[in-house]
């Protein structure tokens, strides 16, 4: 059962393959793209223990010899040092313009790997190869790439389209089953952003999907990426709509950054988090009824995952402190804060008028319950 979405961007197309045993058959869908039969991947540790021989052989089978670059797993890696490192390591392998550079991993090492592409040579063409649900439905389709900085998330980086997308399904199935909740807290955005029918579906086939459920899988993946492709078709740059995207993210951001990047947060907790937050400010500024957030966390909750300031560990800065911390994120513009906020579940927009005692009061009543 193996789906495709076409991302359409002209001069910049490229096709979204979504199913389970694309690691086997990589050779054969990336050799199209080749001038001579020959990769380099960079991948990192936890992934390379577990896959890495596997898509090797898969470029075997169509004579694709390949080197592989393997960096430390985490967050940290998303960082100049390892930027360096992989540029380097590109250089040192000669990578030509005509080459592709394969991105195998999560959304850490599609960030970076698609930051050095474009970075290298002034572009050169490169696979993603995501491992993860989050990386799967997110971060490998739409061609942001970066690096985080001391002062932010991803505040360093460029748009760089990948050549072809390739998302094995059945790589799910390594997932720790928090990381794969992490990655469902993307998928649940979706819903919540612009497609209520979705979110029904999830509320019914969301413990089918964490149970395993290939089918389940395979279809939340593809209905995420449809989503996340007809956006970036409209906006590549984020200059309107594509900042729907980033639903739950202004919170989200912030509580990582006050986590320290850190496991005590996952990027697809954070978002999951966020999203609620986002649903309650809206609540509270009667935009939406307060039903919307209700369900909102009802489903996380049945999910497993977290929901509110008081399941993340450890200290946390005060509202005031969270607040200034969402002032350094990418959504600010001429100064004022973008949030992401919502009519109805499937309805959000984009707005910079939200008064700030109201998210005051959103951040204080959620430590407050810690």
């Amino acid at each position: 059962m193996i789906e495709t979405v076409h991302v359409d961007l002209p001069g910049r197309e490229y096709d979204v393959v979504i199913g389970p045993g694309l690691l086997a058959d990589a050779g054969a869908r990336i050799a199209p793209f080749l001038r001579r039969p020959r990769v380099v991947i960079v991948t990192e540790e936890n992934v390379a223990a577990l896959h890495l021989t596997g898509l090797q052989s898969g470029l075997e089978a169509s004579g694709i010899s390949s080197e592989a670059l393997v960096l430390p797993a985490g967050e940290g890696t998303k960082s100049w040092p390892f930027l360096e490192q992989t540029v380097e390591w590109l250089l040192a392998q000669k990578v030509e313009r005509g080459d592709i550079v394969v991105a195998f991993g999560g959304g850490v090492i599609g960030d970076l790997v698609g930051f050095a592409a474009a970075v290298l040579r002034r572009g050169v063409r490169f696979v993603q190869m995501p491992t993860s649900l989050l990386a799967q439905v997110d971060s490998s389709v739409g061609g942001k790439t970066g690096i985080n900085s001391p002062a932010g998330k991803n505040l360093i980086g460029a748009f760089h389209q990948p050549s072809l997308v390739l998302a094995d399904t059945e790589l799910l199935g390594t997932l720790t089953p928090r990381d794969l909740l992490s990655g469902y807290g993307e998928v649940v955005k979706y819903g919540l952003l612009g497609d209520a029918e979705f979110f029904d579906w999830l509320e019914a086939q969301g413990p089918a999907l964490a149970a395993g459920d290939m089918d389940a899988r395979v279809r939340a993946v593809k209905r995420s990426v449809e989503m996340k492709a007809r956006i970036v078709e409209r906006d590549e740059t984020e200059q309107g709509d594509r900042a729907l995207l980033n639903l739950g993210h202004t919170f989200c951001h912030a509580l990582e950054a006050a986590t320290g990047y850190s496991d005590r947060l996952l990027h697809g907790e954070g978002v999951a988090i966020g999203c609620a937050m986002a649903f309650e400010v809206s609540a509270r500024m009667g935009l939406c009824s307060q039903e919307s957030p209700s369900r909102v966390r009802e489903h996380l909750k049945a999910m497993g995952m977290k929901t509110d300031l008081a399941d993340i560990d450890g200290d946390l800065p005060d509202a005031e402190g969270l607040l200034s911390l969402m002032g350094q994120d990418k959504k600010v513009v001429d100064g004022q804060l973008r949030f992401i906020l919502a009519r109805a579940i499937g309805d959000a927009f984009v707005t910079g008028d939200v008064p700030a005692d109201v998210v005051l009061s959103v951040l204080n009543d959620g430590l407050a319950a810690r």
